[in-house]
This record gives C-alpha cells, sequence and structure tokens, in this order.
C-alpha cells in the first residue's frame, strides 16, 4: 500500500497516476482562477 492510499484518499486506485495528476491539475487550477479573480478585483486589469 502506497501513502497515498490513506486518510480522505482511502479507495481503491487512489495512487493511480492518471487520478493523481487529474486531481493535481484541478486543485492548481483553482487555486490560479482564484489569484486571477482575486487580482482583478483588487487592481482591475484590462
Amino acid at each position: 500500500m502506497s501513502d497515498l492510499n490513506r486518510g480522505l484518499m482511502k479507495f481503491d486506485g487512489a495512487d493511480n497516476p492518471i487520478v493523481v495528476a487529474v486531481s493535481a491539475f484541478l486543485v492548481l487550477g483553482f487555486i490560479s482562477a482564484l489569484i486571477i479573480w482575486a487580482m482583478n478585483n483588487a487592481y482591475v486589469i484590462h
């Protein structure tokens, strides 16, 4: 059992590289969208 198959990720295939890559992409995309949204609201970039 790998370390990725523990805690919240306690399901079969949690350490599958495709699942890890998709979840990392979603998390990083959401964070970057929040940063862009915050910068647009703070500085009104056109």
